[in-house]
C-alpha cells in the first residue's frame, strides 16, 4: 500500500541476497584504544572458580523460601503474545492461521468482500451464459466404432473443439479473477493493519494496478500454454500409437514444469499490487520469497485448492441436479447418457450455482495468496516490525537503526 511503509519493497532485505549487518563488540585494547576502560592488568588464567563451600548440596533446601524455585504464574517461561492489530498476529504464521485470516477478512469486511465478489460473479456468469448459448459451436460427433487413423482424427477434432469452446469461459474467468484479486488484495492488506476499508476506497487503490495485473496474468497464461504445447506437440506430429504415448509422457513432463513455475510465481500478484512493482520485478520478487519454501508453499496452495474443490462440489452438485430436473428432458438424457441441448432453465440454474461458488471461493483464494505473501516477508524480512509501526502500535517508533 502506498500509505503504509510496511508494504514497500525493502532495499536490503535478506531475500534480496544481501546479508543484514549485525554489530559486534569491538576487541578490548589498551587505554589508548576505543575501549580504554579495560584494565591493562588482568587476573591470571585459572584463578577464578566458584566457592564450593557456599554451593548447596544436592537435595538441600534453599536457605530462604522461594530461592532456587522457578517463577510461577501465567506468562512466566513463555514468549509474549504477538501483537494482533488486525486479522492475523504479527509473527510467522501457521497454515491454520493463514486460512483463518482469510476467513476473518471475509467476516470483518463482508460488505466490501460481498460487494466486489457478487458483482463480478454475476457479470462473469451472465457473459458465460450468453457465450454458451449463442456463440459456442456444437461439438463434432464421434463415431464410437471408428479405429486407426480415423479414430485419431476424430479425437483430435474433438480436442480442438473442446479447447475452442473452453477459451471464452477461461478468458472471462481470468478477467473476473483479476478484478477480484486486485480489490481483495487491498482489502486484506488493510485488514492486516486493522484498518477499515470501503469498496470505493479499495477500488480507487486497486484500479491503477489492473493493467499491470492483466499483463502479469496474461504472461503466466502464455507461459503455461507454451509449456503444455511443447510437451504434447511432438506426439501429435508423429500421429500413430507411439505418438499417443509420447504425447502422454510429454504432457506429464509439461505438467510437472508448469506446477513448479506456478508455485514459484504464485506471490507475484501480491507483490505487484502491494509493492507497486513492474511485471518482471514482481515475478523475481515472488521467486525470491518462495526460494527455500517451495514445498511449504505448495502444501498451503494444495490445501486451498482442496478446500475450493470441496466447496465447489458441495454447492455445485445440488445446483446441477436441480438444473437437470427443471430442464425438459435433461435428467432423463443425463441418466441414459444421451447427448442433449440444454435449455435456458438448465443454464440459468447452473449460473446461479456458479455465482454462489465464486462468491465464496474468490475471497478464500485471494486471501490465502495475500497472507502467504505477508507470512513469507515476515519470515525473511521482519515485515512484522514495519506493520506494527504502520498500525501505530505502542512501543514501536519510526526510528530504524
Amino acid at each position: 500500500m502506498n500509505d503504509t511503509p510496511g508494504w514497500a519493497s525493502p532495499g536490503s532485505a535478506p531475500s534480496d541476497d544481501q546479508e543484514a549487518g549485525v554489530p559486534r563488540p569491538s576487541e578490548p585494547v589498551d587505554g589508548s584504544g576505543p575501549a580504554g576502560n579495560w584494565s591493562s592488568t588482568q587476573p591470571p588464567a585459572g584463578q577464578w572458580s566458584p566457592p564450593s563451600s557456599s554451593a548447596p548440596r544436592p537435595g538441600t533446601p534453599p536457605p530462604y523460601p522461594g530461592w532456587g524455585v522457578p517463577p510461577q504464574g501465567p506468562g512466566w517461561g513463555r514468549p509474549p503474545a504477538a501483537a494482533k492489530p488486525g486479522v492475523i498476529p504479527l509473527r510467522p504464521l501457521g497454515v491454520g492461521e493463514i486460512l483463518d485470516g482469510a476467513v476473518s477478512t471475509m467476516r470483518a469486511h463482508w460488505r466490501t468482500v460481498l460487494g466486489i465478489t457478487l458483482t463480478v460473479s454475476v457479470i462473469a456468469q451472465t457473459a458465460n451464459l450468453l457465450v454458451q448459448k449463442y456463440l459456442l459451436p456444437e461439438s463434432p460427433s464421434i463415431d464410437r466404432n471408428a479405429t486407426g487413423s480415423e479414430a485419431l482424427r476424430q479425437a483430435a477434432d474433438s480436442l480442438r473443439s473442446d479447447l475452442l469452446n473452453a477459451a471464452p469461459p477461461l478468458l472471462i474467468s481470468m478477467l473476473a479473477t483479476i478484478f477480484t484479486t486486485a480489490v481483495l488484495t487491498v482489502v486484506i492488506s488493510r485488514s492486516v493493519l486493522g484498518r477499515p476499508v470501503t469498496l470505493s476506497d479499495a477500488w480507487a487503490e486497486a484500479r491503477p494496478r489492473l493493467l499491470p495485473l492483466l499483463g502479469l496474468t496474461s504472461l503466466l497464461a502464455l507461459m503455461a500454454a507454451a509449456i503444455m504445447t511443447a510437451g504434447i506437440l511432438p506426439g501429435f506430429l508423429i500421429g500413430d500409437t507411439a505418438g499417443v504415448g509420447l504425447a502422454f509422457l510429454g504432457l506429464l513432463a509439461a505438467g510437472v514444469v508448469f506446477l513448479w513455475l506456478l508455485v514459484r510465481f504464485c506471490l507475484a500478484s501480491p507483490a505487484l499490487m502491494l509493492e507497486r512493482q513492474s511485471i518482471t520485478a514482481s515475478m523475481r520478487r515472488s521467486a525470491k520469497l518462495v526460494r527455500g519454501a517451495w514445498w511449504r508453499t505448495f502444501g498451503i496452495l494444495a490445501l486451498t485448492w482442496l478446500l475450493t474443490l470441496i466447496v465447489t462440489l458441495v454447492i455445485g452438485v445440488p445446483f446441477g441436479l436441480i438444473a437437470l430436473a427443471v430442464d425438459d428432458g435433461g435428467l432423463s438424457a443425463f441418466l441414459t447418457g444421451e447427448a442433449t441441448d440444454f435449455g435456458w432453465p438448465f443454464l440459468i440454474v447452473s449460473a446461479i450455482g456458479d455465482v454462489v461458488i465464486a462468491t465464496i471461493t474468490y475471497p478464500l483464494s485471494a486471501g490465502v495468496m495475500a497472507l502467504l505473501y505477508v507470512d513469507q516477508r515476515i519470515r525473511r524480512e521482519a515485515l512484522d516490525l514495519d506493520l506494527a509501526r504502520a498500525a501505530g502500535l505502542p512501543g514501536y517508533d519510526d526510528n530504524r537503526s
